[in-house]
């Protein structure tokens, strides 16, 4: 687990702790958190068996969306970093055979968009 524990210094990382205590009603028997990533309201779970991405959605953000995906189930994905004017960087991930990307967000510069790759790179790849 050491690519994990090296992330977790990281600036937008959320720690396992804090995930664990506000998402453990998400978790099987035996999945653990193993990083997350704050997106402004949204955040990224990558577990041990899956990525968990939490939407909160509407003004207040009561209501909120939680998609599973299994690490098998994707495909691809890509980064774009960002530019001198373009402050976002983003990430594609297509699941299955699709042809359009199913999931696109947009990191600000406080998350490092390569290691984010890095951990998806892991589980999809290894």
């Amino acid at each position: 687990m050491g690519i994990f524990s090296a992330l977790l210094g990281n600036a937008g990382t959320v720690s396992q702790q804090q995930l664990a205590k506000q998402y453990e009603v998400l978790l099987i028997e035996g999945e653990q958190i193993e990083l997350g990533f704050k997106l402004i309201r949204d955040t990224f779970i990558f577990t041990t068996k899956r990525l968990i991405l939490v939407d909160k959605q509407g003004i207040t953000g009561s209501k909120t969306e939680y998609k599973s995906i299994s690490y098998k189930s994707i495909s691809r994905f890509s980064i774009e970093t960002a530019g001198t004017f373009d402050l976002d960087a983003e990430l594609k991930i297509w699941v299955s055979s699709e042809l359009n990307p199913s999931i696109i967000k947009q990191f600000n510069k406080s998350v490092n968009v390569y290691e984010v790759q890095k951990i998806l790179a892991h589980h999809v790849l290894g």
